[in-house]
């Protein structure tokens, strides 16, 4: 069970930092403002109350590097665990 998830967050970290080298910044909305017919129209502006969002430039690194460390340690958690139990 332990391996399972140390395997999920660091895959889920992997991806995020994979993303975060991908974009340069994200638009988000603010849900009572903003409704769905104003995402249809590509000229129109969906919202007035949007906040931009930049990852920072060690994000990237950071999460990936991260995530490979707790993958590779999830995988040698149940080899360290049976040799203490022997």
């Amino acid at each position: 069970m332990r391996r399972s998830i140390f395997i999920a967050l660091g895959i889920m970290a992997v991806i995020l930092g994979v993303e975060f080298l991908l974009i340069d910044s994200a638009n988000l909305y603010a849900a009572g403002d903003t409704r769905p017919s104003s995402f249809i129209n590509p000229a129109g502006i969906p919202t007035s109350n949007v906040s931009v969002w930049r990852p920072k430039e060690w994000m990237p690194w950071a999460f990936l590097s991260g995530g490979a460390i707790t993958v590779l340690y999830a995988f040698t958690l149940p080899k360290r665990w049976r040799g203490s139990a022997a």
